[in-house]
């Protein structure tokens, strides 16, 4: 998806209605969604290869615009005459997000869509040795029942770990894979729970459970102000959230997962796994709008975790 920022100043009220007026003196477009998953695994230092799919449409030329000049690959992009491309529009005044305005296709792709998506993943495994699969679920259609199907099995086949950032949609649609990641709305949301964040119990027990029932590996639920819970059936670990200057928490599950993965994919503790990711979730909120963890600022702060493990 596109990431478009407006940013300007509200110097008054609007006599149309008790609304801000937003006098705009700059407008951005970053790639967003699970395109800045791959950003961040890049920064990382990872060679990330994005499998998705975009409107042939304006707005689906400035993301291939984007991607190209990210220095990704493009070789896992797909257009689609049916769809148009998600664009995130955020009006912002200063580091205040004012408003927000989405335009996208949240339905399913088609059954020939599907098979064009997962003939390019099988492609693309063929061609390149991956470590990961990373589904970053956004709920926008693209990833679909069978498709999850199949991408894991051809995964497994193939010795490659499997990572999920998930949501509601495809919530339990996911089993046998090596990391789920979900935040607490949508752990809450998925399992149709009645708890409350604070109780840190009630949702490790939760987590066991399902994480027995669906065959995960590796649980680790972030629970924003209040920070993390991991579970890899053996140690159950909760971590508080790191105290930050708080500008933008937009793209913090995006850099969480990433930093998770790619822990996974080095063969981790789970330990260092979630406190490296909650460390690099609180870095990004520093910043305004959706950017990706600065390396070398987080492997400062990440002396510091190493020590204390």
């Amino acid at each position: 998806m596109v990431d478009s920022y407006l940013w300007g100043i509200v110097d008054r009220i609007s006599s149309e209605a008790p609304i801000p007026i937003v006098t705009v003196s700059r407008q951005e477009n970053r790639i967003g969604g699970a395109a800045n998953v791959s950003l961040n695994l890049q920064s990382l230092g990872a060679t990330p290869v994005l499998v998705s799919m975009v409107g042939n449409d304006p707005k689906g030329d400035i993301f291939m615009q984007l991607l190209q000049k990210s220095g990704m690959s493009d070789a896992g992009i797909l257009r689609s005459d049916r769809r148009q491309t998600t664009v995130k529009t955020r009006i912002m005044s200063g580091r205040q997000q004012v408003v927000r305005v989405d335009e996208e296709t949240a339905e399913l792709i088609s059954a020939h869509e599907e098979a064009l998506v997962f003939e390019r993943i099988e492609s693309l495994v063929e061609q390149q040795n991956f470590d990961l699969v990373l589904f970053v679920d956004y709920d926008k259609g693209v990833i679909t029942q069978s498709l999850i199907e199949k991408v894991c099995q051809l995964a497994q086949s193939n010795g490659i770990l499997i990572a999920v950032d998930p949501k509601k949609r495809n919530f339990n649609n996911y089993s046998h894979v090596d990391l789920f990641k979900p935040n607490f709305k949508e752990f809450k949301e998925g399992l149709g729970l009645s708890v409350d964040k604070s109780d840190f119990q009630s949702i490790l027990q939760a987590a066991e459970k399902f994480k027995e029932e669906k065959k995960l590996g590796v649980i680790f639920i972030t629970l924003s102000e209040l920070g993390v819970i991991i579970s890899n059936g053996i140690t159950q670990d909760h971590f508080p959230a790191e105290i930050r200057d708080i500008a933008d928490v937009s793209g913090a599950g995006d850099t969480v997962i990433a930093v998770a993965g790619l822990c996974l994919a080095a063969n981790m503790s789970t330990r260092f796994m979630a406190q490296l990711a909650n460390l690099a979730g609180g870095l990004v909120c520093e910043k305004s709008g959706v950017v990706p963890i600065d390396r070398e600022r987080l492997k400062t702060e990440a002396r510091r975790i190493k020590t204390s493990l």
